[in-house]
């Protein structure tokens, strides 16, 4: 599937604004990634030969980074801090509390296909744990109200 007008605009406007385009590569794969939903293997090619890249060069790229998807995820995605001060705050109750109410696991996507729940490393706000990353939104201090009213909300979309 080749790359709309719209989306090889924004990643000429993307390249042009790089010294290289080797120094585009995380830019234009977030743009593709907001358009496609994910970066397929076939997605990834595109964007190589676009940068004129090796394809090894996309991939190992899109897979280190966890912001990128290469696979399909919900149209909202929830990451849910795990580290050290979250789980001292209730991190795990938070994540059995949310996965029971979605009904999935860790990873996985709802079955409507709009919420995907992943755990994070460290979404830095300590001091207002536990927290969530939900699309771009921090939610601090997480309680089961907010939680529900945030999953009530998205849910609509």
């Amino acid at each position: 599937m080749a790359f709309s007008e719209s989306l090889l605009e924004k990643v000429n406007k993307i390249i042009s604004t790089h010294e290289t385009k080797q120094s585009a590569l995380i830019p234009v794969l977030r743009e593709v990634q907001i358009e496609r939903g994910y970066l397929s293997s076939d997605t990834m090619q595109e964007v190589a030969d676009i940068l004129e890249l090796p394809p090894s060069n996309v991939q190992n790229v899109a897979s280190f980074y966890t912001m990128f998807f290469r696979k399909p995820v919900g149209k909202h995605v929830i990451w849910l801090c795990r580290t050290l001060a979250c789980a001292l705050k209730g991190a795990e109750h938070a994540e059995h509390y949310m996965c029971d109410k979605l009904g999935i696991k860790m990873g996985e996507t709802t079955a409507d296909g709009k919420i995907t729940l992943m755990e994070a490393e460290c979404l830095a706000a300590c001091g207002t744990a536990p927290v969530l990353l939900v699309d771009d939104d921090l939610m601090e201090n997480l309680t089961k109200e907010k939680i529900d009213k945030l999953i009530e909300e998205i849910g609509k979309y």
